[in-house]
């Protein structure tokens, strides 16, 4: 039952307009429009070029996206009653867990493989095992953000505040070095932003922690611990969040 409801769930998700505009859609449109058909794309950059170093951007924000609205549509859900209509089916409550975890990280498959598709035919380049194991640090990655996405649904109760939070993850993406390369103080900065983190480490096998200016040589690096690090603190944080905001449900029930 558990499998009949993740197929139902994600075939419903999927066809949500919203959701697969801006999680699948508009990932691969923007780096048409700002990647693939500027003349920088052919620039080296790591073990690829700038085209390959955008491409995985891209999949990431389109991944965290989709993480994020799902996680966080499904505890508006669960504040609403579904939980407890679930409760009255044979299914078991980790059951419907699951399943949304499932959804949630197939669609985040979704936009890499739209990104990925779109960079391999307009000249991005990776190398070899670069573009699965990229791809799949995307994927893995983005459920950090399944938690964000939780943490907003469960605090504000509303797909209004889910709508929202995502937004913000444009803001987010923008310090998270994601649309344009970052120098000096806005750097500094964005090292401490949840996004940081795991976009170092999904561009960690193209350059290797190397940071890419507009121009010319990398300008600083990141060790992979580090990066590790912002994702990990960020994953605890968000996850902190998401307890307390269940703590304060069940309080008032």
């Amino acid at each position: 039952m558990s499998l009949a409801y993740a197929a139902h769930d994600l075939r419903r998700t999927v066809r949500m307009v919203p959701t697969s505009f801006f999680a699948v859609v508009l990932p691969p449109v923007l780096y048409l429009m700002f990647t693939a058909l500027q003349d920088f794309a052919d620039l080296p950059v790591g073990h690829g070029n700038a085209g390959g170093y955008n491409m995985i951007s891209m999949a990431v924000y389109g991944a965290v996206t989709a993480t994020t609205s799902i996680a966080g549509s499904a505890a508006v859900e669960q504040a609403r009653g579904w939980g407890r209509q679930i409760g009255l089916t044979p299914a078991p409550r980790h059951g419907y867990v699951l399943a949304k975890v499932a959804v949630a990280l197939s669609v985040a498959v979704l936009p890499v493989l739209a990104v990925y598709a779109v960079g391999a035919l307009t000249g991005a380049e990776l190398g070899g095992w670069r573009w699965p194991a990229t791809g799949a640090i995307v994927v893995a990655g983005s459920s950090v953000f399944a938690l964000y996405g939780l943490a907003a649904g469960l605090l504000f109760r509303s797909e209004s505040a889910v709508s929202a939070a995502s937004g913000l993850l444009v803001v987010l993406s923008f310090f998270g070095n994601l649309f344009v390369p970052l120098t000096g103080v806005m750097l500094d900065i964005a090292r401490f932003t949840p996004l940081y983190g795991l976009a170092g480490l999904a561009r960690y096998p193209l350059v290797e922690g190397d940071v890419v200016a507009t121009s010319g040589p990398p300008v600083e690096s990141d060790p992979l611990w580090a990066l590790a690090l912002n994702t990990g603190v960020w994953a605890v944080v968000f996850a902190v969040v998401v307890l307390l905001a269940v703590r304060r449900t069940t309080i008032r029930r």
